[in-house]
């Protein structure tokens, strides 16, 4: 019955700790889902505009990782975007950097608030006050509200974890104090202990909450401690690891820096510990009764990661060409690019829902230039034959081309809308949900474009195989038309991404008027020229072909529409 009795604590105090940890973990969840929800939007134009410089960089991956308290999330849309393009890999180093000192901010959001404050009476208000603004229907108030509500469980958690630590008999003291001095033997126990828990819970800031609750309860001491803190820097590396499986080779670049980052950190460190836990001691206010042991732990995180930061900051080309050669970017062969796929892991869903949008809009811009570029073609074909009514090899190619860019242009509407709607699937804003609401509608634009493209190239191919040819005076009076098609053309493209401005919305409305108004003219022309007995399938031909063009006006137009309302 006793030995019962036992087990049944020891069982007890195992579950209370694992319920707390979960708490602490779902906190941590819907304070980060809160916070991207309400400044997802701020978090994209922050990536779109960074530039190549190193600093910049970093102190992009600090921002970030300071808003959405997660470093992973931070390097999984990190390795995400290399993956698509979006960023480079040099620029992808620098904000790798940023995100590691960026996550050091939890820490000392845990040691300052939940250790030198009364976690309860700040928790339960948290949880109240965050519930209430969650539920109302003001978007942004819900969204703050979700944020506090995760930042009170998060601090309810950590006092449950703090209370579901076994008190520690004089044995169990013995017992942890013989593995706490053993000189270095220790650091490595420590390290690898570290490092083991951070695997497990994948979360860097859980990893180095449990450590410094430990600390604080004097279940391990400061060096311990401090060693259990270096390892979890490399734990949290797993997460950016399983996102570059199955992406781009520049994708697992970016993700074997993170590792290479942490890992070359962490081995300078261990060795270095007492030096570093000096200059951590000598930097950290102490109270009257001595030296708070989780602000001095707090204070290692920020100083490790950003001495280490200092050390890379010069060697970010080296680092570069080092990861390079370790992974080569081979190009694929032509025909692995006859077909789109768009390559994500799961894991990008999770940790950054709101950021998959920039991502999304990207590959939009790309089908754009598709279109693009099909419509070039057909401007350039059809120039040779105005210049050169006899030169009928000049479409030979074109419906080739031009069916193969409408079949690709068809993949990429499938793996986008796929895309999109698994988006759709994670929690967004409103506002993020009726953007996804808009791209979706330009992707299906975009795609009627590539078809109508495909056929404008029929029509021509049809034209010099019945000869059926358009005149000179055809030809002329065409070239403004097909010229201010295409400018329309260039002036969604230029776009895409932001918002029209009041001024462009009216500028997209007087192109499609006078599109419409040209169309009317040509049209007219064409019948004449039918009255006046000019073949009339050829004239038939060139009035569907007006009537083609103008239809990629129309589509134009359309995506102004939705570009002018996409931030409502």
């Amino acid at each position: 019955m006793v030995y019962l009795n036992k087990y049944m604590i020891y069982l007890t105090s195992i579950f209370a700790i694992a319920g707390s940890l979960g708490l602490f973990l779902y906190g941590m969840k819907v304070l980060s889902d809160g916070l991207q929800q309400a400044a997802g939007q701020r978090l994209q134009k922050v990536l779109a505009f960074m530039t190549g410089r190193r600093l910049s960089a970093i102190f992009t991956g600090f921002g970030i990782t300071a808003i959405i308290q997660s470093s992973s999330a931070t390097t999984v849309m990190v390795v995400s975007f290399v993956n698509a393009g979006l960023l480079t890999l040099k620029q992808a180093i620098g904000v790798i950097m940023g995100a590691n000192i960026g996550t050091t901010v939890t820490a000392w959001i845990v040691s300052i608030v939940g250790f030198s404050l009364k976690i309860n009476a700040l928790a339960i208000p948290a949880i109240g006050i965050g519930f209430v603004f969650s539920v109302l229907k003001w978007e942004k108030c819900k969204h703050w509200g979700t944020a506090i509500l995760g930042f009170g469980l998060l601090f309810l958690g950590l006092d449950f974890l703090t209370k579901s630590m076994p008190s520690l008999s004089s044995k169990t003291l013995d017992f942890i104090s013989t593995y706490s001095n053993q000189g270095f033997t220790s650091v490595l126990i420590g390290t690898s202990v570290g490092l083991v828990i951070t695997l497990i819970l994948h979360s860097s800031s859980a990893g180095t909450a449990i450590v410094l609750t430990l600390a604080h309860e004097g279940m391990i001491n400061y060096e311990m401690a401090a060693s259990m803190i270096l390892g979890a820097n490399i734990g949290t590396t797993i997460d950016a690891a399983l996102a570059g499986i199955g992406t781009k080779p520049a994708a697992k670049q970016t993700a074997l820096v993170h590792v290479l980052f942490n890992v070359i950190g962490t081995i300078w460190a261990v060795p270095l510990l007492k030096p570093l836990l000096t200059i951590v001691n000598f930097v950290t206010p102490t109270s009257s009764s001595g030296m708070i042991i989780t602000n001095n732990l707090a204070m290692l995180h920020t100083i490790f990661n950003t001495i280490n930061t200092i050390i890379f900051f010069p060697f970010v080309n080296q680092f570069a060409l080092l990861v390079n050669k370790i992974i080569k970017d081979k190009k694929p062969p032509i025909e692995e690019l006859k077909h789109y796929t768009l390559s994500y892991s799961s894991g990008t869903f999770q940790n950054a829902p709101e950021m998959n949008i920039f991502r999304a809009e990207k590959e939009i811009r790309d089908m754009a230039g598709i279109v693009s570029d099909m419509y070039d073609r057909i401007s350039e074909v059809l120039s040779t034959l105005k210049d050169n009514p006899e030169k009928q090899e000049a479409v030979a190619s074109l419906t080739t081309e031009l069916r193969n860019k409408e079949e690709y242009a068809d993949e990429m509407r499938e793996e986008l809308t796929r895309f999109l709607m698994e988006c759709t699937r994670q929690q967004l804003n409103e506002k993020s949900e009726r953007r996804i609401s808009r791209l979706l509608k330009i992707i299906a634009e975009l795609e009627d474009m590539t078809d109508d493209c495909y056929r404008v190239g029929l029509l021509l191919e049809m034209s010099v195989l019945k000869d059926r040819l358009f005149t000179g005076p055809s030809m002329k009076a065409l070239a403004p038309y097909t010229r201010l098609v295409g400018e329309f053309l260039d002036f969604v493209q230029t776009r895409l991404g932001r918002a029209l401005t009041p001024e462009e919305t009216e500028q997209a409305k007087i192109t499609e008027n006078r599109i419409n108004k040209v169309r009317n003219k040509l049209r007219k022309y064409g019948q004449k020229r039918i009255e006046a007995g000019e073949n009339v399938k050829t004239e038939l031909l060139f009035i569907d072909f007006i009537r083609r063009l103008e239809r990629l006006g129309d589509y134009c137009y359309q995506i102004s529409t939705a570009l002018a309302h996409l931030d409502d």
